[in-house]
C-alpha cells in the first residue's frame, strides 16, 4: 500500500449477521469510525442466505467441517446471493451511514484468481467440493486504487480461473487473503456470537486471547468447531503472514474489543 494515512483494516462480516438489523445497525457506526482511522475493505459471506435460498428451490446444501460443498446450481445461488442481493445491500446501507462504498466480486478485474480445489480426503473419504476455488493469487492493485479515494470496497467472495469459470471461495479466506495482500494492520472476523467460547451458550466462556496450541486442544475437544474451527486457522494463517492483528468480535465491538477474542501466534 503506498499514498495512504495508515494501513488498511480488512472486516468480514459473517453472513448470518447480514439478515439482522440490529447487528447491522451496531456494525455501521464501527466501520465508520474504523474508517475515520484508516482506510478499510469489507468482505461479507452469505452462507445462511444460500441456505436459505436452496430451501425455497427445494435444495440440500452440503457442508464439510465448515466448508461448502458447491454443484451447479449452488455456484448460480452463491452468484444471486453474494454477488448480487447482499452485496449491493451493504452499499446502499454504507452510504445511509455517509460511507462511500463501491460493490466488488472476487471476479472483478481478477481481484481474486483461482483454481478449482482438489478433492480432498477427510476421515477416510473423497471429498470433491465442486466449483469451489482455491486462492492462487491476490491482484489487489484495484483495491488500493479505490483506498486512495476513500472508497470502502464491498467484496463478495467469488473468485475466477485463467479460462474465466467463477467459483465459490470461502469467505473466510477471501479475507485473509486480503489481508494479507495489502499488508493490514487488523483483520477482524465478526460473527454473532462475538468471540471465541469454550461453550458455544456460555459468554462467561469467552476466551480473551486463542493461541495456536489453544486452538489446536479446541479443535480435537470439539469446542472449535464448523465455521469458528475455519475462523481461527484463517485468523492463524493470516498472522502467519504480513497481518498485524487479527480479532474475533461482534457487530458492535470493532473500536473497543472489550468483548473480542485476539487470535495469537503464541509461543
Amino acid at each position: 500500500m503506498t499514498d495512504q494515512k495508515s494501513s488498511p483494516a480488512v472486516v468480514k462480516v459473517s453472513g448470518s449477521l447480514l439478515d439482522e438489523p440490529d447487528a447491522l445497525a451496531d456494525l455501521w457506526p464501527e466501520v465508520r469510525a474504523l474508517h475515520g482511522e484508516a482506510p478499510v475493505v469489507l468482505v461479507h459471506g452469505g452462507g445462511a442466505q444460500m441456505t436459505a435460498l436452496a430451501n425455497r428451490l427445494g435444495h440440500t446444501p452440503e457442508r464439510v467441517q465448515g466448508r461448502r460443498v458447491t454443484g451447479d446450481l449452488d455456484l448460480e445461488i452463491a452468484q444471486w446471493t453474494m454477488g448480487g442481493a447482499l452485496n449491493t445491500k451493504l452499499v446502499s446501507q454504507a452510504q445511509q451511514h455517509d460511507l462511500r462504498a463501491i460493490g466488488l466480486s472476487g471476479a472483478d478485474a481478477e481481484l481474486i484468481q483461482v483454481s478449482k480445489r482438489p478433492p480432498w480426503t477427510i476421515n477416510g473419504h473423497t471429498v470433491d467440493f465442486g466449483w469451489v476455488g482455491d486462492i492462487e493469487a491476490i491482484h489487489s492493485d484495484m483495491l488500493e486504487v479505490l483506498l486512495t479515494q476513500s472508497l470502502v470496497p464491498v467484496v463478495a467472495p467469488l473468485g475466477i480461473d485463467d479460462d474465466g469459470q467463477i467459483y465459490n471461495v470461502n469467505a473466510d479466506t477471501v479475507a485473509c487473503a486480503l489481508a494479507e495482500a495489502l499488508a493490514a494492520e487488523t483483520l477482524f472476523f465478526v460473527t454473532g456470537a462475538g468471540a471465541v467460547r469454550r461453550d458455544a451458550d456460555d459468554p462467561s466462556s469467552r476466551l480473551d486471547t486463542c493461541d495456536t496450541a489453544t486452538a489446536q486442544r479446541g479443535v480435537a475437544d470439539g469446542w472449535i468447531e464448523g465455521g469458528m474451527r475455519v475462523k481461527v486457522e484463517t485468523a492463524l494463517s493470516a498472522l502467519a503472514g504480513a497481518v498485524g492483528d487479527v480479532h474475533i468480535c461482534g457487530p458492535d465491538d470493532l473500536l473497543s474489543r472489550s468483548q473480542a477474542t485476539e487470535v495469537v501466534v503464541g509461543t
